[in-house]
């Protein structure tokens, strides 16, 4: 298979949100045009999008929702359940636990680690946080291939090993730190501040630093 640009993966998880959204309100067919005003994309984008995987859409008919949206999940791997180990249970640690949208979503967190002994032992959801220096064995012997990383910056790269030598495969990383990690292990990085320094950029391009609630700093 060629390699798929990143923007075209980046949005396959919105056209499978969409078709769930459809399905659950009993629509049975979408046209590209409709997909594209709905994710404020275009019908061209769409439908180029989609053709990297394959044929789906039937003309003068559209996409068969229930179909497409199977095969947009086997293709994003959420056509199984992916076990998670979470690694740091701090406030962001806790935040995350407790989302729920993670089973339905395919994905479930089966371990909870940190280094704080306050925290260790503590309960968790229906876990129990585990000692950090037990995570490598401990993650090995669930053969978790997923972790998520929520520690501080100066934790992040020795946990990143230690999620390595462990067999780990993908790392979530809420750390503003680089990871260093050999191929194949694949590591996407979410950074509140990074995200928020764009979004600025585009509220002042459009004029926001004139709305109240903007000074100008010192």
């Amino acid at each position: 298979m060629k390699p798929i640009p990143k923007a075209v993966i980046s949005r396959l998880p919105l056209y499978v949100r969409h078709l769930e959204d459809l399905a659950a309100e009993g629509v049975r067919t979408v046209s590209s045009g409709a997909i594209a005003r709905s994710l404020g994309l275009t019908d061209a984008q769409v439908r180029r999008d989609l053709a990297t995987f394959g044929t789906f859409g039937r003309p003068g008919i559209g996409y068969p929702v229930a179909e497409l949206g199977d095969a947009l999940r086997a293709i994003l791997g959420l056509d199984r359940t992916w076990q998670v180990a979470l690694v740091g249970y701090g406030n962001l640690g806790r935040a995350l636990l407790a989302y729920g949208g993670f089973p339905r979503k395919a994905f479930r967190i089966v371990a909870v680690f940190d280094t704080d002994p306050a925290k260790i032992g503590r309960k968790a959801g229906d876990l129990v946080v585990e000692d950090g220096r037990s995570l490598a064995g401990r993650v090995r012997r669930l053969h978790v291939p997923m972790a998520i990383l929520a520690v501080p910056a100066a934790a992040a790269q020795e946990a990143a090993w230690q999620l390595v030598r462990a067999g780990v495969r993908g790392i979530l990383n809420f750390a503003p730190v680089r990871l260093e990690v050999p191929d194949p292990v694949v590591v996407d990085n979410i950074d509140f501040a990074v995200s928020l320094k764009q979004l600025s950029f585009h509220v002042r391009a459009r004029g926001g630093e004139k709305m109240h609630g903007s000074e100008p700093r010192p």
